[in-house]
Parts: structure tokens; sequence; C-alpha cells
């Protein structure tokens, strides 16, 4: 079974996602992980369809999204 490079997971989104991910400096899933998916939603160019996207990446590697802080 190939696994899929850890950086490969930019190249599943869309273009105006991608940019918006990598002007934040997220480039690997450790880092995203660092993100609740709220913070992921409020970034310009990222959609609701992502956040599936980005959770299978994630879960793929045994990461997830942080939790949200309350």
């Amino acid at each position: 079974m190939n696994k899929e490079s850890e950086s490969d997971f930019l190249s599943k989104l869309s273009a105006p996602a991608r940019r918006a991910l990598e002007r934040n400096g997220i480039t690997s899933l450790q880092r995203l992980s660092a993100y609740a998916e709220s913070d992921i939603l409020e970034m310009h160019g990222v959609g609701p369809s992502t956040l599936p996207k980005l959770r299978i990446a994630l879960e793929a590697h045994g990461l997830s999204f942080r939790e949200n802080r309350t």
C-alpha cells in the first residue's frame, strides 16, 4: 500500500483553498492539526466542502483538527 506524502493533501484542494492555507503557512498536516476547523473556515477561499477532504487527510496520518476552545 502506497501512503500518500503528507504534503499531497494540498493537491486535492481547490486553488483558492490551497492558496489560503499556503498564505497562512499551512503546508503540512502536522501544522494543519494545530488549527480548529472553525479557524480554517475563517480563511478567505476555504469553504465547507474543503473540511471533509482535510479531515480525511489528517485521519490518514493519525492526526485531527484541534478542538475548539470554549
